[in-house]
């Protein structure tokens, strides 16, 4: 997702920009009342709704329609060679969401030609309890990235780029089975 949407990517960024300069001086008062020794302190941010449109990505769309986020991390001050505080962010990106089918949503297909097709969720709830669909739960974290957070200034330079999307983990990939029965 992150790789793939640029307005993902921006919703996961506007979350960091949220909250660092308040954890960059969290960690800087820990650090100061600890007597400049190193110090770590974890994070996080609320959760988030982040919809998917049609016109930006059909596929997301129609496979998840929209995802809870949040970003989870490490804040560490370390002194430099010049016992100076020197802020570090180590954070990741998490994404998930439960699939339920609920009788108040539905989908609308563009059909080729022209027109459309309704699908109300009541639709695909009775294939759940019909046993030809299954509810599912969604999630995932991105790769854990470094973020400078500044020294006697904060840091606002450009947040570190997403990974490249990996396509290796198919429906014989081991780690698919975890979510399996949840």
């Amino acid at each position: 997702m992150i790789s793939e949407l640029p307005g993902f990517r921006t919703h996961i960024e506007n979350d960091i920009r949220e909250h660092q300069d308040a954890w960059r001086d969290q960690a800087l008062a820990e650090f100061k009342r600890n007597g400049g020794q190193p110090v770590s302190i974890p994070v996080e941010t609320g959760n988030r709704d982040f919809g998917f449109t049609k016109d930006v990505d059909e596929n997301w769309f129609y496979a998840v329609g929209s995802t809870r986020s949040n970003v989870t991390g490490v804040v560490t001050v370390v002194p430099d060679a010049d016992g100076q505080p020197k802020v570090g962010l180590d954070y990741q990106a998490n994404a998930w969401d439960r699939y339920n089918w609920g009788q108040d949503k539905g989908v609308t297909i563009d059909l080729p030609g022209g027109g459309d097709m309704s699908i109300p969720d009541g639709q695909m709830a009775r294939l759940h309890t019909t046993g030809i669909a299954q509810e599912f739960d969604m999630a995932g974290s991105s790769s854990v990235k470094h973020y400078d957070l500044g020294t006697s200034a904060p840091n606002h330079d450009p947040l570190p780029q997403p990974d490249e999307p990996g396509r290796e983990g198919d429906r014989t990939d081991p780690s698919r089975e975890q979510q399996e029965g949840r």
